[in-house]
């Protein structure tokens, strides 16, 4: 079979990122050769594939997680398009993971006719070599300003005739009256192609939510295929950070006497914050995203974390007095790590005719340090060791690399050929891998050294925490939800056959082009 379907969402956050990897998961059970897509995804957080001829590229990192779901390796091919914002008006674009243009709102639409012709030639690779490709939308399909050249939502549905099922989060509220509008704002050809609902992180009795679903339905012409319960053991790999809460994960209590505090720095234009969900799965580590210097001075170890436009983030750092309670806390003592463009601001000279195009400037000064900003991006995976024998495997994203250094500075990782990456000096800790904490007993080393400098002599890492399992296991809990609350049955024959003919028409409608 040559099955698609295209899971769209009434906003940006309803769960289409999840859904898609529920989705996968189930039909990998099935024994189903399945695979995901996204045609574009505007998002920082992304995931380095090795591609042809070994050269690495960028994915979003959903689609990298959605892979994992289908037991796949990732795919330049399932992320053909990803805008990663640089500001609010400009995006770099990677095009099947090689970064080509720096767009803003004015010139998109000139590339656009590419874009869109990457991204169908990738799917039909992968409808021609997998048995089921599952289809993320991006934002709502429902934003007619954008529609006449959509590619990604019911563009992308209507040139490869997917069904579509739209999901929408139910803990914002008003979630009936988002997935009516969403279908009555489509033009008739686009409706004939949504073929139903998902409601997600439903809390409560279903019963009182059945009427509901019920007039939904007369309404529509269109069932609910399930209702997802709210799951907070669902937090890895957020799709976006403002996913997170303030708080990750739901912290198990500390194997020793003490807790280990962790306060991230959540930059504006923070870029694969997901480095840090390493850390919160340990028991006794709480990890929080916070924008408030008090916060700072209370944590154990601060973390500023990776950064799409490292020049102007240290600039907000000085406006907000985050840049002060940073360096406060380094004088201190207490434990500082920068990760990729979080390093680059611990430097004591940033030079930038890339990014910023703001020459030189001054960083922090906490690492005896200087960064250049190439016009190539460093985009590979990274393996070595830290302290001498512990395996640390990773990957790098980044224009900035270190143009001088003192030479006494030990680093704080070795590549696999022995040439030292990233910094140390003091309690402050600098590098430019990202995912390296994902690698367990370099970890718990990093954790019980930081303890150590932060005074918390009661903390102790847990022998047993593997990232790798912990990752299974959202993705098999994924796959549950998937199986234990939708309409399977419903789903597979949509899947196999399209949407239902003669689905009804919702006016208005969008006038047809």
């Amino acid at each position: 079979m040559s099955g698609g379907l295209l899971v769209a969402g009434t906003t940006s956050d309803a769960g289409k990122s999840v859904l898609t990897a529920g989705i996968c998961r189930w039909l990998r059970r099935r024994g189903v050769r399945v695979a995901p897509f996204k045609a574009q995804n505007m998002s920082n957080n992304s995931a380095v594939v090795v591609g042809p001829g070994g050269r690495g590229g960028e994915i979003g990192r959903a689609q990298a997680m959605q892979a994992a779901a289908c037991g796949l390796a990732p795919d330049l091919r399932f992320n053909p398009v990803l805008l990663k914002p640089g500001s609010d008006h400009a995006s770099q674009v990677v095009l099947l993971g090689e970064a080509v243009d720096t767009v803003t709102a004015g010139n998109y639409r000139q590339l656009r006719p590419r874009l869109a012709e990457t991204a169908y030639a990738a799917l039909a690779e992968l409808r021609s070599a997998y048995d089921v490709v599952i289809c993320e939308g991006a934002g709502s399909p429902a934003e007619i300003n954008l529609r006449a050249g959509d590619y990604v939502n019911m563009g992308l549905a209507r040139h490869a005739g997917l069904p579509t099922i739209v999901v929408g989060d139910i803990d914002r509220g008003g979630v009936f009256a988002s997935m009516f509008g969403t279908v009555a704002l489509l033009d008739p050809a686009d409706q004939a192609l949504v073929a139903g609902f998902v409601i997600n992180k439903f809390r409560g009795d279903l019963g009182l939510l059945q009427p509901g679903l019920d007039m939904l339905h007369r309404v529509t012409g269109r069932p609910t295929y399930g209702v997802l319960p709210w799951e907070l053991d669902l937090w890895l790999d957020a799709e976006d950070s403002l996913a997170y809460g303030r708080v990750l994960g739901r912290p198990a209590a500390p194997r020793g006497t003490d807790w280990l505090d962790v306060a991230v720095v959540r930059l504006p234009r923070i870029s694969n914050a997901t480095d840090v969900e390493a850390l919160a799965t340990e028991p006794g580590v709480r990890v929080r995203l916070t924008i408030e210097p008090a916060e700072l001075a209370a944590a154990d170890l601060v973390v500023l974390p990776g950064s799409k436009s490292t020049v102007a983030d240290l600039a907000w750092l000085r406006e907000t007095g985050l840049a002060d309670a940073v360096t406060r806390h380094a004088a201190a003592g207490r434990p500082l790590l920068g990760i990729c463009g979080g390093f680059q601001m611990l430097a004591r000279t940033i030079h930038d005719p890339v990014e910023s195009g703001r020459g030189s400037v001054p960083g922090l000064g906490l690492l005896p340090v200087e960064v250049t900003f190439d016009a190539r991006k460093t985009v590979r995976r990274a393996t070595g060791t830290a302290a001498g024998d512990v395996p640390v495997q990773g990957y790098e994203i980044h224009h900035g690399y270190v143009s001088a250094a003192d030479p006494a500075l030990p680093p704080l990782l070795r590549y696999a050929d022995g040439v030292g990456e990233g910094a140390r000096l003091g309690a402050v800790h600098g590098t430019h891998w990202h995912g390296a904490f994902e690698s367990d007993e370099f970890r718990r080393r990093f954790l019980t050294e930081v303890a150590r400098q932060a005074g918390r002599t009661g903390f102790k890492v847990a022998p047993d925490t593997a990232f790798a399992a912990a990752r299974e296991r959202t993705l098999d809990l994924l796959g549950d939800l998937v199986e234990e609350h939708l309409d399977t049955d419903a789903l597979w024959q949509l899947i196999e056959t399209g949407a239902p003919p003669a689905l009804p028409f919702i006016p208005p409608g969008a006038p047809t082009a």
